[in-house]
């Protein structure tokens, strides 16, 4: 393997692949919250960059050395996936049912939301550890952070688009987020199982 125009390719590829669950996301959460800074915005979608990120390296070390660990991790991938996006998507969609009011503030994603979204969202990217497996480790930085710059160029996307149809949307944002993000974990785990 060598850093040639094809390896780049490949890994924009992946990481366009992988950074779609992110991109729904994000547009949850723009539509959860359509007033978010641009600071915000960007910590959002670096936090999702930098699961994207790391999930790979992660399984390029699990494969790297302990293989069969990771082959019985596998299996509950989805699973988990499921049971922390459904949690999320329901504590949006409850709190977007209890606001009766057209002016109620919402707080927005937390930090701890923010990190389980993360997680949710690319613990799939474990996979890809067995793609990049013969890659040496600098390979393997490189197409991590590859797949990171993708991820954090299309969250900002979602996040901007759900921002836009959540002011729109005003005070049924929340339930459509929530449902958006239970949603994705039935789809996620459909497609895993």
């Amino acid at each position: 393997m060598q850093f040639d125009f094809l390896f780049f390719f490949n890994n924009i590829l992946l990481g366009v692949g992988l950074a779609m669950d992110a991109f729904s996301v994000s547009l949850a959460n723009g539509l959860n919250e359509p007033c978010m800074k641009k600071r915000k915005m960007c910590a959002v979608a670096g936090v999702f960059a930098f699961f994207q990120a790391f999930m790979p390296m992660t399984g390029w070390f699990l494969v790297n050395t302990i293989v069969k660990y990771f082959k019985i991790f596998e299996k509950f991938i989805p699973w988990i996936a499921l049971v922390l996006l459904v949690y999320i998507g329901g504590k949006m969609l409850i709190d977007g049912l209890k606001c009766k009011c057209e002016e109620c503030e919402t707080s927005g994603v937390g930090v701890a939301a923010l990190i389980i979204q993360g997680i949710a969202t690319s613990i799939d990217a474990l996979s890809v550890g067995f793609t990049v497996a013969e890659y040496n480790l600098a390979m393997a930085i490189v197409a991590s952070l590859i797949i990171a710059a993708v991820t954090f160029v299309v969250c900002m996307g979602g996040l901007s688009i759900g921002k836009c149809f959540g002011t729109r949307l005003s005070g049924k944002a929340a339930i459509l987020g929530g449902v958006i993000l239970i949603v994705i974990g039935f789809e996620i785990f459909l497609t895993g199982i």
